[in-house]
């Protein structure tokens, strides 16, 4: 194949000292610094509003299980400040995920073929949505079965009335609440991971498809972890939602996974032509030569004495 129908190398081969690829790097950075600013500046200003938000699940589940009203405690007169400010910094993650996710594009696009810049919007767009559709499982699905169970371990333990009894503080309700939020929302974004790692033919579908069994697996094994408790509809929610979306990346797999091209297959077959040649020849000189046959002797004939 000559040289001119090879794609041409990325960005025409204009190469990178690693300083200019760190000085790339710091100027997404702060690009995305500047947008998480602006979105969690706008989450401080509705803080309360997002903290009713977010307590609307564990109120749900104190009404249904648990006498009084529900409360978060603070220890210490910082601690409303400190939450608040963690609170809109993770809701300002969540708003400013186009920006983040569009200025990761913007960097490793330098890297990647004409034809595979088009991919900019598609990206930003599925990444986002992907990321939302895991921070919405989250609140809608994972807490309500979450909070519901943790609530039923409550109660009284003894015949003397002693009880187990909750009073959680405003400090680990945030953690909790925001971990599961961000960690569902990166977990959704496997089909598109995966489908970089298709594109740079790192992974087949055939072997997405081949280790399917080991993600189902793995899959009811982090149903269990983020939903514990003796409810198996809870369990069969997240998990069956992480096996659609390995699946859903096998699919996504088969559509930009790299496709052997026919010109390759002649190319292919020539070169396995002098390999099958060179391998004869190989077996004719490791064959012993056949020794050659004696010479026969030849029979002097026996002179007749003279009379």
């Amino acid at each position: 194949m000559s040289d001119e129908t090879l794609e041409p190398a990325p960005e025409a081969d204009v190469k990178m000292t690693i300083w200019e690829h760190v000085s790339e790097l710091r100027s997404r950075l702060v690009r995305a610094a500047i947008g998480l600013f602006i979105s969690t500046s706008v989450c401080w200003v509705f803080r309360v509003k997002l903290l009713a938000w977010v307590v609307k699940p564990y109120e749900r589940a104190w009404m249904e299980r648990l006498p009084g009203t529900p409360e978060l405690q603070t220890l210490s007169p910082a601690d409303v400040f400190v939450g608040y400010l963690q609170l809109s910094l993770v809701g300002g993650v969540i708003l400013a995920a186009p920006i983040i996710f569009y200025q990761l594009w913007a960097f490793i696009s330098p890297g990647l073929y004409s034809r595979e810049k088009r991919y900019v919007v598609p990206f930003v767009f599925f990444s986002t949505s992907l990321f939302l559709s895991g921070v919405a499982f989250a609140y809608y699905v994972a807490f309500p079965f979450t909070f519901g169970y943790f609530f039923s371990l409550l109660g009284q333990v003894s015949e003397a009335g002693t009880i187990l009894t909750q009073r959680p503080t405003l400090e680990f309700y945030l953690d909790f609440a925001t971990r599961m939020l961000l960690a569902f929302g990166f977990v959704f974004e496997l089909p598109l991971f995966i489908s970089f790692l298709a594109i740079a033919g790192i992974v087949t579908p055939m072997q997405l498809l081949r280790f399917g069994r080991w993600a189902i697996i793995l899959s009811f094994v982090v149903g269990a972890i983020a939903t514990p408790g003796p409810e198996i509809t809870s369990q069969l929610a997240v998990s069956g939602a992480l096996v659609t979306l390995y699946f859903l990346s096998v699919g996504v797999a088969f559509i930009v996974g790299k496709k052997k091209k026919p010109e390759d297959e002649p190319k292919a077959a020539l070169e396995e032509k002098p390999a099958k040649a060179e391998e004869r020849d190989d077996e004719r000189d490791a064959e012993p030569d056949e020794a050659p046959p004696p010479p026969k002797k030849k029979r002097k004939k026996k002179s007749k004495p003279e009379a």
